[in-house]
């Protein structure tokens, strides 16, 4: 009986399907490797200080807080008609903040810049939610900080007692 060639249809041969399994199992653990990297979160812990209202460097690391938005620096804000500095009042709070305690930062993600996204705890307090409970940072790209933002909102708190552009238009009218 002559024997199939490998070009004919629906023959195979055995070491080809054992290659093609090498090959499949390969790409599975290349990809294994990849999600768990791309999944890892990161920590730091220590003293952090304030570079802005949303801003802190820990370590050495400047890190950006994930889900909020604060006034830039050098942003004013209006409040029963007069202008106040309500960028210098949010890297205030969040130097206070700082102030209680070690710091505890988690991240999985990076910025534009390259800062890691981070959500940073104090005492057990979420940085990013207490700023935006006092109504000094807006909730943004995330719905994570969104009860409290309406609760800072509701209570005329910080930027919700009179008018203010928001972070990313201030940012979009003055660029650097």
């Amino acid at each position: 009986m002559p024997r199939p060639h490998l070009t004919e249809p629906g023959t195979r041969s055995v070491a080809m399907r054992l290659v093609d399994l090498l090959v499949a199992v390969l790409l599975l653990a290349g990809l294994a490797v990849l999600a768990t990297a791309l999944l890892r979160e990161e920590s730091a812990a220590g003293r952090a200080h304030a570079i802005d209202g949303d801003t802190l460097e820990l370590g050495g690391t400047r890190m950006r807080l994930a889900g909020i938005d604060a006034p830039e620096l050098h942003q004013t804000c209006t409040r029963d008609g007069q202008s106040w500095d309500c960028g210098i009042a949010a890297r205030r709070a969040l130097a206070e903040a700082l102030r209680s305690g070690p710091v505890t930062c988690t991240h999985r993600r990076r910025d534009k810049y390259g800062r890691p996204l981070a959500r940073c705890m104090v005492d057990g307090q979420d940085i990013a939610a207490l700023l935006v409970s006092q109504g000094l940072a807006v909730s943004y790209l995330d719905t994570r900080y969104a009860p409290q933002e309406a609760a800072a909102r509701a209570a005329r708190r910080g930027l919700w007692a009179g008018r203010f552009k928001r972070p990313v238009e201030y940012r979009a009218a003055h660029p650097r």
